[in-house]
């Protein structure tokens, strides 16, 4: 059955892809197809599914959704975000460039650094805002730029279309992390881009319950060349998560309206405030990449980090105090998270990579969820009050 909101608004694209499309019932939620093994009809017969790594329906549609919800001619279900990378980069010729931000999620370098050491892959972090040394980077040729706009965690932006006309001069493919904007808020595939990376597991779920990940590729050809290799290496997402997930994404349009709403107020309020000596929030005109944010995104999302004023001990006497935020990894969920990188999140990094990249022991994300605003200041309140605010 054609699904007759394939080419509606993205709002409904979200909300509705897949309603009442069971042919066997008519059930209104789309089924969880669980079959690892599927009948073939006849010797030499396969159906459209015969084995559940290579192919699953329920997969498939939240592929296609996710697919249409960024403009792409199709995309990749993957156990990961992390796995989700791994793809793009693990079909590349051995030895090929990569060049990746320099201040970008640390499980990302984690990744690139270990296929470098094995020899796998030519890695090099760039500062990708700065224009003379993202050149000099593109120099050496390299075959795949990864982008992430807004960075993480410092909200670093970068001109999406610009990278992409810069990386195609030197016949380079462009993958973009959207995972902190989601297709709500930005469409890096309409900039120019070739590929958007999505750890699902964030907004596009946006209930803290599922691990996965996501490639949408805007040229069909490489669509199932990436579909063939995620069946070569077992890449592939669980059915059930899939489910999970597409039935998350039938909010993501008001959610992300609502926590975009709440982290500008909090934004403001920490720029406001004594113990706070610096905000990392795209929405704020301080921001430096503000202007290009304007430009590029519908909204500034829900995602900001912030400098305390003291050391590590503030730090501590921060955690120890806020309400409403809770002390974890991860982000996009519907609950407030509060984390420090240095620590969590880019431990893995290095002091003198974290250094380099401006990740201060006296750094804090913040993931802002649905939570009433007053009292998400109240709670940030409490915990600056705390460390001498």
């Amino acid at each position: 059955m054609t699904d007759d909101k394939a080419d509606s608004c993205p709002e409904t694209i979200a909300a509705a892809f897949g309603v009442a499309s069971d042919p066997a019932f008519g059930a209104v939620a789309p089924p969880l197809y669980l079959s690892t093994t599927y009948e073939f009809a006849g010797f030499e017969q396969p159906r459209a599914y015969d084995y559940g790594r290579a192919g699953n329906p329920t997969r498939d549609l939240l592929a296609e959704a996710i697919a249409k919800l960024e403009g792409g001619a199709g995309a990749v279900i993957t156990a990961s975000g992390m796995a989700a990378v791994d793809l793009l980069v693990s079909r590349l010729p051995a030895g090929a460039q990569v060049v990746a931000p320099h201040d970008c999620y640390g499980g990302t370098i984690r990744l690139l650094k270990a296929r470098a050491e094995l020899g796998q892959i030519g890695l090099r972090l760039v500062d990708q805002a700065d224009a003379g040394a993202f050149a000099s980077a593109l120099r050496e040729r390299p075959r795949l730029v990864l982008v992430e706009t807004p960075s993480n965690p410092l909200m670093r932006i970068v001109d999406i279309r610009s990278i992409c006309t810069m990386a195609h001069e030197v016949q380079a493919e462009v993958a973009v992390d959207n995972t902190f904007l989601s297709p709500a808020i930005q469409q890096p595939l309409a900039l120019g881009a070739d590929y958007v990376i999505h750890s699902t597991t964030k907004y596009l779920n946006g209930h803290s319950d599922v691990i996965g990940g996501a490639v949408v590729a805007a040229d069909a050809v490489q669509v199932e060349a990436l579909r063939h290799w995620a069946n070569v290496v077992g890449s592939t997402g669980a059915p059930f998560d899939a489910w999970l997930t597409l039935r998350g994404l039938r909010t993501l349009f008001p959610r992300m309206e609502w926590q975009q709403a709440n982290a500008m107020a909090v934004a403001h309020y920490l720029e406001s405030h004594a113990a706070v000596a610096k905000v990392h929030y795209p929405g704020l005109p301080s921001h430096a990449g503000h202007a290009v944010a304007s430009r590029q995104q519908r909204g500034f999302g829900a995602m900001l980090s912030f400098e305390l004023v003291g050391g590590i001990e503030a730090v501590k006497c921060f955690i120890a105090a806020v309400g409403c935020f809770t002390l974890a990894e991860s982000l996009g969920g519907v609950e407030s998270l509060v984390a420090h990188p240095a620590t969590m999140t880019h431990a893995d990094m290095g002091a003198e990579a974290r250094a380099l990249a401006g990740i201060s022991d006296n750094l804090l994300r913040l993931s802002v969820g649905i939570e009433a605003e007053q009292d998400l200041i109240v709670g940030l309140g409490q915990g600056l009050a705390a460390c001498g605010g």
